[in-house]
């Protein structure tokens, strides 16, 4: 609900401020006094087109200020949160600046916004509604929500929404099944190829370590094998150290008892052929244990280098040859597997989609018969608004397949026929200016029923009409601000005399120059007023006392 409007330097309109309560309030001035400025101020703070012209002549800037009470689950809050904007839990202030110089900025609860969000909030907070008004009941995107907020269909758009998430999920499934299938066909000769070469070769865990490590030791033990040849022909060759010891041995042999010392250097030099044998049984036999079969180095070399050969190809280390291999082995068992998952998924989605269509079926079915309904409510509305001649119509229509979603499966559209005879069309292609306006407040009044009642702005809606329609005019906007808030910019005495409260739009010369002024009314110059727009010229004590019994009912 609006609760109050604060005006800064538009136009006319210098400083103004406004408290507004619910029920219907009215305002009234003469033509020209500045009603269109008061709504066009309110329209900023609800995201309309920001014009440098509504500027007052020699300021910067222009600033208007909206504030509205909304509940913590009001739609407008929920877009806020959305956006991440705290704030807070109190009233909404919407604000608007407007630069002479070109440009604008918007703010809620001092938090700046976008004005598409300012226009997004607005809209769920008020509807304001004119003679050339294009958006909310002239907007059919919308009228399917209308017509399902009137049927109370909350529960069969529930299972509607439930269905849809569940058929969205099945296809999202089974499409994401044939990608992978798709690509694991692509893939399927390389990985028989892969499978087949890696599986052949046999790759076995800890493989690189061990062949690496017997492949040094041999390539060592090869080294060792040179040495110990070259030792052994310096040792036992022809001309080795053992071949020159036993010769000289034989030498002291033949003078070892010529003296006592020889006999002891033989003695010793036995002693060393003794050692020396041993050496060179220990040397060969260390050669029989070191020696080592060349075709297997070769092969551990060649099954070495081939191993890392296949990992590199694969590019992975070649301890994970053999996890790579399962892989692969999995991918193209789920290759082979994928078809009768396939059929499952697809068995999925053909429940899903009956499902859908059994629940958006029972959804059309209740709004065939909200529609109904509606019509019904809205025909009554319409002999008391000087519409008898006028007919009006909810049209149901099937949405393309693939068009359909969560809201269901129809389109829906409201139609008017104005006179016998004459086809049914769009309300904005079909009614004049004065009809257009009667048909909404029907249909309001109609929707006011199930709730739909807020904050309501109605633009000269009683324009060129008079007398009781311009009465019933008055008692359907007093019915509508039973449960909300009307505001009403009205020319009829009729309308203006059955206001909660009245404000007075006028002009006045100051110094500055033309000034626009809104005061609200107490009961006595309510009657003035009303006697005003009853008289020509000149109030009249018979004006004064038409506009008494206007107020008084009677």
């Amino acid at each position: 609900m609006l609760t109050a409007l604060t005006i800064n330097d538009v136009l006319l309109i210098e400083t103004l401020d406004l408290d507004f309560a619910s029920g219907l309030t009215v305002l009234t001035g003469e033509t020209g006094a500045g009603k269109s400025i008061l709504l066009d101020s309110l329209g900023l703070t609800l995201g309309a087109r920001a014009d440098s012209g509504l500027v007052r002549a020699g300021q910067d800037r222009a600033q208007v200020s909206a504030t509205f009470s909304a509940g913590p689950d009001h739609v407008s809050r929920r877009l806020l949160q959305a956006q991440d904007i705290d704030v807070g839990e109190d009233e909404l202030v919407l604000r608007r600046v407007v630069k002479a110089d070109g440009g604008s900025r918007a703010w809620v609860n001092d938090q700046p916004v976008s004005a598409a969000l300012l226009r997004d909030i607005g809209s769920a907070l008020t509807e304001i509604h004119g003679q050339h008004d294009e958006r909310g009941l002239l907007d059919a995107r919308g009228h399917r929500d209308l017509l399902d907020l009137y049927g109370g269909l909350d529960a069969p758009k529930e299972k509607v929404r439930s269905a849809h998430a569940a058929l969205k999920t099945a296809r999202k499934q089974l499409s994401e099944l044939q990608a992978r299938i798709a690509r694991a066909a692509e893939d399927r000769e390389w990985l028989d190829h892969a499978i087949d070469e890696i599986e052949a070769f046999g790759p076995v865990a800890g493989e690189e370590t061990e062949l690496a490590k017997e492949r040094a030791d041999m390539l060592a033990g090869q080294k060792i094998a040179e040495d110990l040849s070259t030792i052994d022909k310096e040792l036992s060759g022809s001309k080795g150290a053992l071949a020159g010891l036993r010769g000289v041995a034989r030498r002291l042999e033949r003078i070892s008892d010529v003296h006592e010392s020889l006999a002891e250097a033989l003695g010793a030099l036995d002693r060393a052929l003794v050692e020396t044998d041993d050496v060179e049984t220990h040397l060969r036999r260390a050669a029989e244990e070191m020696a080592y079969d060349e075709n297997r180095l070769d092969d551990a070399e060649e099954r070495l280098f081939e191993l890392r050969a296949l990992a590199r190809k694969h590019n992975v280390a070649p301890e994970a040859l053999g996890d790579f291999l399962v892989s692969l082995t999995e991918r193209r068992m789920a290759l082979n597997e994928g078809d009768a998952n396939l059929a499952i998924l697809e068995t999925e989605l053909r429940d899903a989609e009956a499902a859908y269509v059994k629940a958006a079926a029972a959804l059309t079915a209740a709004r065939t018969t909200a529609a109904k309904g509606l019509d019904a409510a809205v025909a009554a509305e319409l002999p008391p608004l000087k519409l008898d001649a006028a007919k009006f119509r909810t049209v149901i229509s099937s949405l393309p397949r693939n068009a359909q979603g969560a809201d269901g499966a129809d389109e829906v559209q409201f139609e008017i026929s104005t006179n016998p005879g004459s086809d049914f069309g769009a309300l904005i292609k079909i009614a004049s200016g004065g009809e257009l306006s009667r048909f909404l407040l029907a249909l309001k009044v109609a929707l006011a029923a199930s709730g739909d009642a807020g904050t309501m702005i109605f633009d000269e809606i009683d324009r060129g009409v008079g007398g009781a329609t311009a009465s019933a005019i008055g008692d359907r906007l007093a019915r509508l601000a039973g449960d909300g808030q009307v505001l009403v910019v009205t020319h009829s005495p009729q309308v203006a005399a059955r206001g909660d409260a009245h404000f007075r739009i006028s002009k006045r010369q100051v110094d500055a120059g033309t000034r626009t002024s809104v005061v609200p009314l107490s009961a006595g110059e309510r009657q003035e007023e009303i006697a005003r727009m009853l008289s020509a010229a000149e109030v009249t004590e018979e004006a004064r006392a038409q506009a008494a019994r206007l107020l008084s009912g009677n």
